[in-house]
């Protein structure tokens, strides 16, 4: 059966334009002049035989029928490009290389991983981590995409942010059972958690809480940030938690947050791509569903 398409570049023409409701628009959008664009919709008003715009002046406006036209033509060429690129990426494997701090690696990233390898399955992900005090290139690492705690200076790369961090005292309910914490004060009678990678974590709440460090001896220290975590969830102490790294730990009751307040800003997660691969396809998709996944 054979179809009665229009003439496939006046459709083109039509699209950008009705999407701008402006021929000037649509002209630099498809590198072609004003003039283009409108003989392109007058010959798609020709063939269809009826207008797709009302003409105000040197304005131009989408008539009823060119409103609901534009859905359908729309859809179609969104059709078009997805199936176009199901096409290209089938029977290859591509490798998408991720660099990520460590303990946001095992408590963010991994976890939502599958849902982008759904989305994508032909892509191979290859996942390295780096401390958080190495600047970013100086892992000897291969990557696509990196993230770390930011704002930050990246030379020749984009950035962006897509995830915020806030942090509060956490510990396991069976500590808090024994020995409660029911002010910043009571924080005196427990072993803090701390991380060489977070030096200024607990003295800077410390100190918005009211509480003289000096008054808080007891502590262990671990060179990793999640093994403090780890150790909270142990019973070990009581440590700094990251929201929302931990929110599997709370929803399951591994662990409680003590006290609500004062909730500290901590810095926040940046994808960070260099400069020349900003514009690759996968790159890119992957530096979305970043940002989609941060909103769930």
């Amino acid at each position: 059966m054979s179809r009665k398409l229009p003439p496939l570049q006046a459709l083109r023409a039509f699209e950008v334009a009705a999407r701008f409701e402006n021929f000037s628009a649509a002209a630099e959008e498809l590198h072609v002049t004003h003039g283009a664009v409108s003989r392109q919709v007058a010959a798609l008003e020709a063939w269809l035989g009826m207008q797709v715009f009302h003409r105000i002046g040197k304005r131009v406006q989408l008539t009823d029928d060119g409103r609901r036209y534009l859905l359908t033509v729309q859809a179609a060429f969104d059709n078009i490009a997805s199936a176009t690129r199901q096409l290209r990426e089938s029977g290859t494997v591509r490798v998408l290389h991720i660099n990520s701090l460590t303990t946001f690696a095992m408590r963010w990233l991994l976890p939502r991983l599958s849902g982008f390898q759904r989305l994508y399955p032909g892509v191979e992900l290859k996942l390295s981590t780096s401390a958080a005090q190495q600047p970013l290139g100086e892992s000897g690492e291969l990557f696509d995409v990196a993230i770390r705690r930011g704002p930050g200076h990246w030379p020749n790369c984009v950035s962006g942010e897509f995830l915020g961090e806030s942090e509060l005292p956490v510990c396991s309910p069976a500590l808090l059972a024994r020995t409660p914490i029911r002010a910043a004060g009571d924080l005196a009678a427990h072993t803090l958690l701390h991380s060489d990678t977070r030096p200024d974590a607990w003295p800077e709440w410390l100190a918005q809480a009211g509480v003289a460090p000096a008054l808080c001896k007891k502590k262990q220290s671990f060179n990793h940030f999640y093994l403090a975590l780890q150790a909270a969830v142990d019973g070990l102490g009581v440590a700094l938690g990251p929201l929302p790294l931990i929110a599997d730990e709370l929803a399951s009751g591994r662990l409680v947050i003590p006290l609500a307040e004062p909730v500290i800003r901590a810095r926040s997660y940046w994808w960070i791509v260099a400069r020349h691969q900003a514009e690759v396809p996968l790159i890119k998709h992957f530096c979305d569903w970043l940002e989609q996944e941060s909103l769930r």
